[in-house]
């Protein structure tokens, strides 16, 4: 059992809910784990999340009397909370950051839509912040989140958020098979396949690469795509019961004292 309580922390385009991390909370619970949740925002930048963060931190330790927390971050939560250890200093109050399908490196599929004109055109400016609005952000900027997750921007954010040596970091990614394992990211995964490699449909599995450990998730017959590996399907995927991947992440946890 972890020694701190655990955050799960969503990337974007997501809510906290039991839809979003299926089973994976129920299991965690059942293991004796103090599990929450971020609650940042489906479409906030990474400062303005990582302040949310930031809050949601103060209150668990008020409430559990906990020193430290643990965290699991899918996607871009876990750039938002590298932010908050570095650029807040909050790394005294992070035991640990684990990272799935994180693009630490950026990725060329933010690059593609900001070089897309239908995506930068004047209709798609009006529309699209309207339509992100259905998710309840406090603040929600598609345009921003997506420059955000860029291959340049990841490069200079990297060179500003500098590991803190008080938090233990570790990182995993899935990968697919191929562009029949998920219809949502085919079209994806053959942009990135085409261009940066075995990937998860969204995030090239080298920009997941981050910290002390890194381990990658897929088999040759059926792999997962970005969304699977929070259990979003609620089912084995291939060879993957995905609650089993996050037991094995806490139990690597408490081994090494967190």
């Amino acid at each position: 059992m972890l020694k701190y309580p655990l955050i799960l922390i969503h990337g974007t385009g997501a809510k906290d809910n039991t839809l979003f991390w299926g089973r994976i909370p129920k299991l965690l619970k059942e293991l004796g784990i103090n599990v929450f949740y971020g609650y940042t925002d489906a479409w906030g930048s990474i400062e303005d999340n990582a302040k949310l963060l930031q809050l949601r931190i103060e209150d668990i330790i008020h409430k559990t009397g906990a020193e430290k927390i643990n965290l699991i971050a899918h996607s871009k939560g876990g750039i938002d909370a590298r932010f908050l250890i570095s650029t807040l200093q909050y790394g005294q109050k992070i035991a640990s950051l684990t990272t799935i399908s994180t693009p630490h490196h950026g990725t060329l599929i933010a690059d593609y839509f900001l070089n897309n004109r239908t995506f930068q055109s004047s209709p798609a400016k009006r529309i699209l912040p309207v339509l992100v609005k259905i998710f309840g952000d406090n603040n929600p900027n598609i345009y921003n989140v997506i420059n955000e997750l860029s291959i340049n921007y990841m490069e200079s954010f990297n060179q500003n958020n500098l590991n803190d040596p008080l938090v233990y970091y570790n990182s995993y990614a899935s990968a697919m098979a191929s562009k029949k394992d998920d219809f949502l990211y085919s079209w994806t995964y053959q942009y990135l396949i085409k261009n940066a490699g075995e990937n998860d449909g969204l995030v090239p599995v080298k920009s997941a690469v981050w910290g002390d450990k890194f381990q990658l998730l897929t088999d040759s017959s059926r792999g997962i795509s970005h969304g699977e590996i929070t259990d979003i399907k609620r089912r084995k995927i291939g060879a993957f019961d995905i609650p089993e991947i996050y037991r094995k992440i806490t139990d690597d946890l408490s081994k090494n004292g967190f």
